[in-house]
């Protein structure tokens, strides 16, 4: 009963009936209340995004898989101490964390948001070491700005990781010990080593905790641990493939090594033979017992005996083998030499999958895919064909040796290792090119994209990142290109789509602003760069209060969302809430300590605020972030300005300047500062070169007026502020260009009296 509700558990996860497989496995655990039950049980509600269930069920749990589980739920709840604690016990500081390179992420991510910067970048880059595939670890070192050069990441020492990853799951008995054997199978929960755990909308900062090669995943415990230890069971994270795993209690197959064995009594019957043979001579191999018969025939009995075609008579010979193999499920175990008589071929042997750390294998069966279960009426088979020459089984054993399982494939050696060197060649790729991205080193960024192979380049994910380069640089119309192209790739993506609705407000771009906001609520409601696309919809309209209210529902759907925080302050100051907006710009800085535009949030209250020591404090916080941007550059020279330290202003707007030529910013406050030093023929130099990069700027037009009228030159001054007014600048300026024209005639001295 128990390995039916197990196995109905798991099929209703794989056609993702979540209801259907909690309320089974309710049954299950009120039948046989093990941890390895509860394991699955917790696993059915996180898979139904309903942490809270998981966390109520593995609360007190011992199971180093258990308080995997226990803290994923206590992530996604925000309970980051509890999560920190089940993973790393104070009562066993020296516990190995559980579930390898994904644990290890998992902590990572605990550290990173509760501040701990140093224990993060160090349990990240331990998740690397164990798993050089594992993109995610390396992209929050990215982050984090404490990534090293893609080169060294994936490089050779990771690539003889990955090789030794896969070549250790050898179909050969050669490259396994007997150690491994005995824990092959050591319970009915298994996990496929490709898994790929799909992450609930609400698993905020957990973006992938993938399986690691040898037999870890979300759900399944490491190599290093006894899989009885682990919830493999829950399968259901894996990518649904045509060849179903078995994974119930059933006694699974015989684990086929596909190979020879060198044992006394085995040169009969191991010899391969077509399809329709059977078996006429009786196993004389002595059985090993790990459990008495009427155990196993509660096991084993027979269920579903007509379930497809039998093994070949090969298998009766790889049963004799393989003696010392076993299957447990929940302190129950049969041996594997007890299984044989089907009729699969030696070509369906091959699509047997045996992996350190499983102990199922996959069937290709004609209607769909079941699991074949032997009962223990074949127990004692007998063999008609045993003629085949040694010289073949000589040819066959060292081809079959040199197969390894990966992914449900058989791959010869030389595969697996240019497949792993492949694979780690576009990982260093992409990884230098979102490293430099990180360092906001954008334009090397944009060079390390284009060699990207085009079949990725052209991807969702690349083209925004390539979108984003473009912003940093502000280059607005390359990053709705590049955003555009993204869109069209894949618009089911929300990747970058933040960023991108930023880009369309600077370009005042309102109805492909308004499209694209529509087109993400139809795409999902729940995301918080669907809100941020609205918020910026509305504060273009200059509806900040409206907008203020789309980016906290941002904030709401993800709280460690930096951006969103930022958005919000923008719209608190400009609705001149100073106070409120300090708040928005810190907490985004908690998530993210190097997110440069809350540090210049703050920069720019302080700056309105004339409190510029502050002003710069902040400033010079986003410049060490983002030395490259021309826009932080400007600001901090205005505040070093207004601290009277004109030299030091002057120095880093000639930076700026050259940082990005094609920004009036910089030249314009340069031009501010000469005048201010009474250097009035080169301010008018400076503004002259500027009117060709921005014609019409009001206020550059402004400022020559000033300037003029500083030299007493009021009949340019006057012309000078009346083009000003006829390019419509904001009320405020107008009101200050037509007092500018009122005083025209009032002597600098008496004016600056007034």
């Amino acid at each position: 009963m128990e390995a039916i509700l197990v196995d109905c558990v798991q099929k209703s996860l794989r056609h993702f009936m979540h209801s259907n497989a909690i309320f089974l496995c309710h049954r299950l655990c009120a039948e046989f209340p093990t941890e390895a039950n509860l394991q699955l049980l917790a696993g059915c509600y996180l898979q139904n995004n309903q942490a809270y269930s998981a966390y109520s069920i593995l609360k007190g749990t011992q199971m180093a898989q258990s308080r995997y589980l226990f803290a994923i739920s206590c992530f996604q709840m925000d309970l980051l101490s509890e999560a920190e604690a089940a993973l790393c016990p104070a009562n066993e500081p020296s516990a190995e964390v559980p579930n390898g390179a994904a644990g290890h992420y998992l902590l990572g991510l605990i550290y990173r948001y509760t501040d701990r910067r140093k224990s993060a970048i160090d349990h990240f880059k331990q998740a690397l070491s164990m798993d050089p595939l594992m993109w995610s670890a390396y992209e929050e070192l990215c982050t984090l700005g404490a990534a090293e050069e893609a080169s060294s990441v994936f490089g050779e020492a990771a690539a003889v990781c990955v090789q030794r990853q896969y070549l250790s799951c050898s179909t050969s008995p050669r490259s396994q010990s007997s150690a491994e054997d005995s824990n092959l199978v050591d319970s009915r929960h298994c996990v496929s080593d490709d898994a790929s755990p799909r992450q609930p909308k609400h698993m905020q900062g957990l973006k992938d905790i993938p399986g690691t090669h040898n037999g870890a995943s979300v759900f399944g415990g490491t190599a290093s641990q006894p899989i009885n230890s682990s919830l493999s069971n829950i399968s259901f994270y894996n990518t649904p493939s045509p060849v179903i795993a078995q994974l119930s209690n059933v006694a699974p197959p015989p684990l086929c090594r596909n190979v020879q064995p060198n044992g006394p009594n085995l040169s009969t019957g191991a010899a391969e033979s077509s399809p329709k043979s059977t078996v006429n001579s009786t196993i004389q191999a002595p059985r090993r017992k790990v459990m008495d018969e009427g155990k196993i025939r509660k096991i084993s009995g027979r269920l579903f005996s007509d379930s497809g075609p039998r093994r070949s008579s090969r298998l009766s010979g790889d049963a004799n083998a393989n003696s010392n193999a076993s299957v447990t499920g929940n302190g129950t175990s049969i041996s594997s030499k007890y299984l044989g008589g089907s009729k699969l071929s030696s070509m369906a042997f091959r699509s047997m999958i045996v992996r350190k750390g499983q102990g199922w294998a996959n069937e290709n069966i004609d209607e769909g895919v079941r699991n074949d279960v032997l009962d223990d009426s074949r127990l004692n088979v007998t063999s008609t064909t045993s003629t085949s020459s040694p010289a073949v089984e000589t040819k066959s054993q060292e081809q079959e040796e040199a197969n390894f399982s990966v992914g449900g494939q058989l791959m010869s050696s030389s595969k697996v290792i240019t497949g792993a060197s492949e694979a780690l060649t576009l990982l260093r790729d992409l990884g230098d090119a979102y490293r430099l991205s990180c360092l906001y080193r954008c334009q090397d960024a944009l060079d390390a994209y284009l060699k990207v192979p085009p079949k990725h380049y052209h991807t969702g994910w690349v083209l925004s990142q390539v979108g984003k380069a473009h912003f940093e640089l502000v280059d607005y119309l390359e990053a709705d290109r590049a955003f555009s192209l993204a869109r069209q790739s894949t618009p089911y993506s929300l990747e970058g789509m933040d960023v991108y609705s930023t880009v369309l407000y600077h370009l005042k771009e309102d109805m492909k602003l308004s499209y694209l906001a529509q087109e993400l609520i139809s795409t999902d409601r729940l995301a918080p760069q669907t809100w941020c696309a609205m918020g910026n919809c509305y504060s273009l309209q200059k509806d900040h209060e409206t907008a203020l209210k789309n980016f906290q529902r941002a904030v709401q759907l993800n709280p460690r969302f930096a951006y969103a925080h930022t958005l919000c302050g923008h719209e608190y100051v400009a609705l001149e809430d100073f106070e409120n907006g300090i708040k928005c710009y810190q907490s985004a800085l908690r998530v993210d300590a190097r997110h440069y535009n809350a540090w210049y949030g703050l920069g720019m209250v302080y700056l309105r605020q004339e409190k510029f020591e502050f002003s710069e404090h902040f400033f010079r916080m986003a410049f060490q972030i983002n030395p490259r941007s021309s826009v932080i550059m400007s600001y901090l020279g205005t505040a070093l300005h207004a601290l009277k330290r004109s030299e030091e202003a002057l120095a880093v707007m000639e930076k700026a300047i050259l940082a990005d030529k094609k920004n009036p910013l910089p030249m314009y406050q340069k031009a501010n500062i000469l005048m201010s030093l009474e250097n009035f023929d080169e301010a008018l130099e400076v503004l002259e070169e500027l009117k060709e990069y921005a014609p019409r700027e009001s206020s550059v037009y402004a400022l020559m007026g000033r300037i003029y009228k500083r030299r007493n030159m009021h009949e340019k001054a006057m012309l000078h502020y009346g083009i000003s007014l006829d390019l419509k600048p904001s009320a405020t300026d107008a009101a200050a260009i037509k007092a500018a024209i009122e005083k025209l005639h009032v002597p600098d001295e008496i004016e600056d009296n007034l």
